[in-house]
C-alpha cells in the first residue's frame, strides 16, 4: 500500500493526522508542499479529481489576505495558478492512498480508510 500525506508541517490538523498514522502503525510518506514545492502536474490532477471548490481553503489566513479581485476571479481555470503561488491555501491534509485522494482529517475517517 502506498500512502502519501500532503500538507504543511506546522499545521495543527496535519500534526493530528501524522500522529494518528504513526500510532496506527501506518507507513506513509509526508510531503510538505510549502517546503518541498508543489508539482504543477500533480496539482492539476488534484484539481481534476477533487475540484477547486474542495481543494481551495477559504477559511485560512492566506485566502483572507487575497484581494477581492483575486477571490472573485477564482474558478476552474484560475485555481491552479493561485494555488501554485499560495500552496498554503490548499486544504489539508490531503491523503493519497494508492492514488485515491481524501481531504481533511477526522480520526473516524482515517479509521474507516485503514480498517482500524
Amino acid at each position: 500500500m502506498t500512502v502519501i500525506l500532503y500538507g504543511i508541517k506546522n499545521c495543527d490538523t496535519v500534526k493530528k493526522a501524522r500522529k494518528w498514522l504513526d500510532q496506527a502503525g501506518i507507513n506513509y510518506q509526508f510531503t510538505d508542499h510549502r517546503a518541498d514545492g508543489l508539482d504543477a502536474a500533480q496539482l492539476d490532477h488534484w484539481l481534476n479529481v477533487l475540484g477547486h471548490d474542495a481543494l481551495v481553503n477559504k477559511r485560512g489566513t492566506t485566502w483572507r489576505a487575497l484581494s477581492d479581485e483575486q477571490k472573485a476571479a477564482l474558478g476552474p481555470d484560475t485555481a491552479a495558478a493561485l494555488l501554485l503561488a499560495h500552496p498554503a491555501m490548499i486544504k489539508r491534509p490531503l491523503l493519497n492512498i494508492n492514488g485515491e485522494l481524501h481531504l481533511g482529517f477526522k480520526p473516524e475517517q482515517y479509521a474507516a480508510l485503514f480498517n482500524q
